[in-house]
């Protein structure tokens, strides 16, 4: 079982959507004409500063010296995590912060948080700056934006110098203003929309400066200190804090997507398997939300700058009602926007059972029944199971009732689907892997101190004996990472699919004086002695996938902990596929070069990437235009050409394929056609099952 306040990756997440779907509580609004005044740290926050520094150097996995070395680093992810895009902070501003970064251990040893909020302080004006930037321009109107004029935008000034000096910060912005009015154009607003909108967006600006307190510059601070340890090492204001305790046991109604404030956007980290926004099969990580309209019919209110619980109160609602959200697609590069309908649910993740279906599929000539078990999360029902219930909820059971009855169909294999699996329970998984093996160990995990303790499986015999394999992508992690790997590692099944999260680590919830900090204090191992940390779980046979492998996933957190091994324990292994591997990817290779659904993921990771790769945008109205009419034909190239393979009507353009996606039948025939790469799974199976197979 999950040891008391250890926490897995699906658990961490479900604490940052709890997290963000609390409305707070804010004072009325200022006069936003006043300068926005500056914050002060309490005494509170201080000692827990210092508690923060001594938790982690005495209880973390990784131990990190505070010198001077690590107290820089300290600093640039602060400067960094306030101003990610470079468009805040002056050359000067870093010149004057020089003192801090040179005696930030010190400050960080004894509780000195006059630096952090000298910094925070510093920044807040630089964003009121620009919001009155923005309205005095907005005041005179577009007419004094040149769109003919042949000027670029650079994208991401994550890698780029502080600005030189505030001729430099107001042509930026300058900037930044033109290619906010382009985009709105692109979408069809008039000008004097575009004036109100924007005036209404860098207002909401100055007023979430107002609302900003003490508490937002003290958890930007030690969070960005925390975050050198690993990123999931993370501090809980209280007020964050009680509102999980209050809630964990509560379901939410809402649209099932985890959000996160980014500069003044509302982002999308992920959607919650089985959500609302999941089933609609629109909204993706990484789409930005700039706008939210309650009902078919209600306004779109713009939330650009707004605070993210205000606009998570927005975006919130009663069960079977309505929302619609305005969003820039994280492939939308020009920043064109789409409007997604969603109806709003309740998202409770444990009620998202397994479930099972069988496929045919032939190879050689013969027709073969394969079951195939969906497995959105390892859950279990912690209450029931502690209060002695005999048929209390849990993924093992429900597995296995559901083989029960695959079994009794004479299914000729097995596969088990853990595709956006981001984990849950750690017992779960090793009683899961139980099924399949025969007694022993399933997974090793190691403290600190390099102290390692076992998970076995204590069960004797397997209650499935056929061929078997797992299907794992991007999103699968931690729980699902030690289940696929421990069926790699024991030859019991193949693994198929796409190299998984690997998020192999384990969490602790510690409360503090003032707030609880989230630490990480151990690892996962493998029975082969790899961990699943940042490298996860490559399989044995590979599917491409739309994730980017740079954008999502542990390696591509800062300050991961990294992969690696340990001595191996005592595992008997069923099967070498070793040497079945070469014909089983090249009769997988010829099928999927020749499957519409295959080569249409292809050609999206190509359209994608080439779109990632974008380094600026036009802000020449004309040539704007036409890049996005190169984007928009290319992606209705693709989308027809996949029309045409399945027999279905052909476009004439994109906003076609959006009024059909929202088609509530056309979802339905969606969620009722065969998935291509379970089908896939299946005859690779099927290839392996088959007599004629060489090796």
């Amino acid at each position: 079982m999950i040891l008391p306040q250890q926490i897995t990756r699906n658990m961490a997440l479900v604490l940052l959507s709890f997290m963000f779907f609390i409305a707070q509580v804010h004072a009325a609004d200022q006069d936003i004409n006043k300068p926005v005044p500056p914050l002060k740290p309490t005494l509170q926050q201080a000692i827990a500063s210092v508690n923060v520094v001594q938790m982690l150097d005495r209880n973390h996995y990784r131990k990190v010296n505070l010198d001077r070395q690590s107290a820089e680093k300290v600093f640039d992810r602060y400067l960094n995590r306030l101003d990610p895009n470079h468009s805040f902070f002056l050359q000067q501003d870093i010149e004057a912060f020089k003192p801090y970064r040179e005696n930030l251990s010190k400050a960080l040893k004894t509780g000195d948080l006059k630096p952090a909020f000298a910094i925070f302080n510093r920044y807040r004006q630089h964003a009121e700056a620009r919001a009155r930037f923005m309205l005095a321009r907005l005041d005179d109107g577009l007419k004094t934006l040149d769109f003919n004029k042949n000027e670029t935008l650079l994208i991401d000034r994550k890698n780029e110098p502080w600005l030189k000096n505030q001729r430099a910060q107001d042509e930026l912005w300058r900037k930044q203003l033109k290619d906010s009015v382009l985009a709105l154009r692109l979408n069809n607003k008039t000008d004097e929309e575009i004036i109100k909108q924007l005036k209404r967006r860098n207002t909401n600006l100055l007023r979430r400066l107002y609302q900003s307190n003490s508490e937002d510059a003290f958890q930007s601070y030690i969070n960005s200190f925390a975050g050198i340890y690993d990123p999931h090492t993370q501090y809980f204001s209280p007020q964050t804090a009680e509102n999980f305790d209050i809630n964990m046991s509560l379901s939410l109604e809402g649209i099932g997507a985890v959000l996160q404030a980014e500069d003044e956007y509302v982002k999308v980290v992920s959607v919650v398997t089985g959500g609302p926004a999941e089933k609609a099969a629109q909204l993706k990580a990484g789409d930005k939300i700039i706008g939210v309209g309650q009902g078919k019919k209600g306004p779109l209110e713009d939330i650009v700058g707004m605070r993210l619980d205000d606009a998570v109160k927005l975006i919130r609602g009663k069960k079977n009602t309505l929302v619609r959200l305005e969003v820039i697609p994280a492939t939308a590069k020009d920043g064109s926007t789409r409007i997604y309908d969603i109806v709003r649910d309740k998202v409770k993740l444990e009620e998202q059972d397994a479930s099972s279906k069988i496929i045919d599929v032939t190879s050689n000539g013969k027709t073969r029944k394969i079951g195939v078990i969906t497995l959105p999360t390892f859950y279990v029902d912690f209450k029931a199971a502690q209060a002695g219930e005999k048929n209390y909820k849990s993924t093992t059971r429900d597995v296995k009732a559901l083989l029960t009855d695959l079994k009794k169909q004479n299914i000729d294999g097995l596969i088990i689907d853990l595709r956006g699996n981001g984990g849950g329970s750690l017992q779960e998984a090793n009683d899961l892997t139980g099924l399949f093996i025969n007694e022993g160990p399933t997974v090793i995990v190691r403290d600190n101190r390099g102290r390692t303790e076992m998970q076995h499986d204590r069960v004797e015999g397997q209650f499935y004996t056929g061929p078997m394999a797992v299907m794992v992508d991007r999103l699968s992690a931690s729980a699902s990472e030690i289940f696929a790997g421990a069926i790699q590692d024991y030859g019991r099944g193949l693994i198929i699919g796409s190299q998984s999260y690997g998020k192999g680590t384990v969490q602790s919830i510690q409360p503090l004086n003032h707030g609880q900090l989230k630490l990480t204090l151990a690892k996962f191992y493998r029975v082969s002695g790899q961990s699943t940390q940042n490298r996860g779980v490559i399989p044995d046979v590979q599917f491409p996938s739309l994730y980017n492998n740079k954008d999502i996933g542990e390696n591509s957190l800062p300050d991961a902990l990294p992969w690696d091994t340990i001595k191996a324990t005592d595992h008997k292994k069923f099967y070498d596929f070793s040497r079945y591997l070469p014909e089983l990817i090249k009769r997988h290779e010829q099928r999927s070069a020749l499957d519409p659904e295959f080569v249409y993921l292809d050609e999206m990771k190509d359209y994608i990437t080439q779109f990632e790769n974008q380094k600026t945008v036009s802000l020449n109205e004309k040539k704007r235009k036409r890049e996005l009419a190169t984007m928009r034909s290319k992606r209705l190239a693709i989308e027809n050409r996949r029309r045409k393979s399945r027999g279905e009507t052909l476009l004439n353009n994109l906003d076609e394929l959006e009024a059909i996606q929202n088609d509530p039948d056309y979802k339905k025939e969606e969620e009722n056609r065969p998935d291509a790469f379970v089908a896939e799974a299946g005859k690779i199976l099927g290839d392996l099952i088959t007599p004629q197979l060489p090796g």
